[in-house]
């Protein structure tokens, strides 16, 4: 699904900390301060899911958004993500590097380690992935954050030019599983490329790991949904499934449900659904009991499914 936020929708004294919540729904928690704090906060927010990554293009005043230690937090799979300029001016900073963009450069980050971005951030593009999907690991991508991917750069400018063709009509490319691998791939290759690599072939345990979470996201609302289907359904050994998921930090069933819940809490938010009851969000995302999805819902979030769509769109 799409989603979208805008600043102007709630009265002005409430508009950061709705922005806040925002950043936090569609990327990942971030503090956000802004430097006129007399001005009418112009701030927006449209996010997709095509395929198996996020994509959000977002726009806010001049100011910074900070990851830190505190908001890093637990989580179900480590993220990493790209950052995409299409106005000049935002900087982007992690490991100590720093890169200024200008239209159509990006930069790496990892999501589950502190950064910042900064400065005039009218127009920019977030995609977000889990890190198992590239093919490269910890020690190779580290030196890769918070350096500048040039829009004129060979690999680079394939990225650019299809992030900023799929946000020009971002609803159109919900859901868009071919369209999101074939990004992730393109990724893929512009990090190999600046590694110094000689291809940008996905490994094939990485195209394999893309295709499980694909099968996974495809079929959340199947109950029938099971680390014994997935398996089967791609001619592997639950053991071998299991060795293969080992990076994510978290068993198959636990992954499965993770992104059931997730998917919950983003429809509790959303008000043209509000009517709809917590239990059919609960079926149509594979939990068929009720009282476990409260209690799973409880765990996760820290509130009833019911209070936490209550405090959040009432």
């Amino acid at each position: 699904m799409t989603s979208v936020w805008r600043a102007r929708d709630v009265p002005r004294a409430e508009r950061v900390y709705y922005m806040r919540g925002a950043v936090a729904e569609s990327m990942v928690p971030l503090d956000l301060t802004y430097e006129n704090k007399e001005e009418d906060y112009p701030g927006w927010i449209h996010a997709a899911d095509i395929g198996t990554l996020r994509v959000v293009h977002a726009s806010a005043p001049k100011g910074e958004f900070v990851r830190t230690k505190r908001l890093i937090g637990r989580a179900p799979a480590e993220l990493c993500g790209l950052f995409l300029a299409c106005q000049p001016g935002g900087v982007v900073e992690q490991d100590g590097r720093q890169a200024t963009l200008g239209p159509g450069d990006f930069t790496f980050t990892e999501l589950s380690r502190p950064f910042r971005m900064a400065g005039t951030l009218h127009d920019f593009v977030s995609v977000i992935f889990l890190r198992a999907l590239v093919p490269l690991d910890r020690r190779e991508t580290r030196p890769l954050s918070g350096i500048r991917f040039a829009a004129g750069q060979s690999h680079s400018a394939l990225v650019s030019t299809l992030v900023r063709r799929l946000v020009e009509d971002i609803d159109a490319y919900r859901g868009a599983t071919r369209i999101g691998t074939a990004l992730l791939d393109l990724v893929a290759g512009a990090l190999t490329a600046r590694l110094g690599r000689p291809r940008a072939t996905p490994a094939r345990s990485g195209a394999l790991l893309l295709r499980i979470h694909t099968y996974i996201e495809d079929r959340l609302g199947d109950p029938e949904l099971s680390p014994a289907t997935i398996a089967a359904a791609h001619h592997l050994s639950i053991r071998a499934m299991y060795n293969l998921l080992q990076a994510e930090g978290m068993p198959v069933a636990a992954w499965v449900r993770a992104r059931r819940l997730e998917r919950c809490r983003r429809d509790l938010l959303d008000p043209t659904l509000r009517g709809r009851p917590v239990s059919a969000t609960a079926a149509r995302w594979g939990f068929t009991d009720p009282a476990h999805f409260s209690r799973a819902f409880r765990t996760g979030y820290g509130l009833p499914p019911g209070e936490y769509r209550r405090l959040r769109i009432e």
